[in-house]
């Protein structure tokens, strides 16, 4: 009989996002110093990670419905891994169809060593066109560009010289130095259909419902 999973708690990191009605008044004048001040409280308390969501640019007239402000995760988490000793970091969400897989497993494979191997990569499909059309990225396809790159993410992290071949990502024989140190980074992606969870079910290790409280691993609550 297996073991009960333990339940994982998170903190929905405050003040890096400012979504409408849903953030305290606090939050309008907080910096990053408010932000490694409770990162390091939940770490020493044993909470299980931290968020960071992204947004490139969000259109002013979207603003009023997911807020304007947006830190960038990498950056972020770059500073919060140096404050910290434990605590994971989990993106939540970073939209897969504004990168390239490579990019997204150099930058984040750089995090996980700078950060002892504390990377989670929450992903996502994304929905807002216009961001997709400010950044030249194609937004019809963006579903089957997504399987794709998740495909190409796990073939190419922790790797230091990885080859993909699919029908968006193709690469080899290059060397991605540093990569993440730890030898299955977690992938989990976001949504809140029924194809987004599918998707975690083929490619990925947990799936959340596009809630910073709502993180779950596979065979496990957190």
């Amino acid at each position: 009989m297996s073991a009960t999973p333990a339940l994982r708690l998170s903190v929905p990191s405050p003040v890096l996002t400012m979504l409408p009605g849903a953030h305290a008044r606090w939050e309008e004048t907080a910096g990053i110093e408010e932000v490694a001040r409770i990162a390091q409280a939940a770490d020493r308390l044993g909470y299980h990670h931290l968020t960071c969501s992204e947004h490139i640019g969000v259109p002013a007239t979207e603003a009023v419905r997911r807020g304007a402000r947006y830190f960038d995760p990498l950056a972020t988490f770059g500073y919060l891994a140096a404050r910290t000793e434990r605590i994971m970091l989990a993106t939540n969400v970073l939209v897969l169809g504004y990168h390239h897989p490579l990019e997204i497993a150099k930058r984040y494979g750089t995090l996980d060593v700078i950060s002892g191997g504390r990377v989670i990569l929450g992903l996502g499909v994304g929905t807002l066109k216009e961001e997709f059309d400010l950044l030249g990225a194609s937004f019809p396809d963006r579903g089957a560009r997504a399987d794709d790159a998740l495909r190409a993410l796990r073939a190419a992290l922790s790797q230091p010289i990885p080859a993909y071949q699919g029908d968006y990502y193709t690469f080899g024989g290059l060397v991605v130095d540093p990569c993440a140190v730890q030898e299955r980074l977690p992938l989990w992606v976001g949504g809140r259909t029924l194809r987004s969870l599918r998707r975690a079910a083929a490619l990925a290790d947990g799936w959340c419902r596009v809630s910073p409280t709502a993180w779950c691993r596979s065979g496990a609550a957190g």
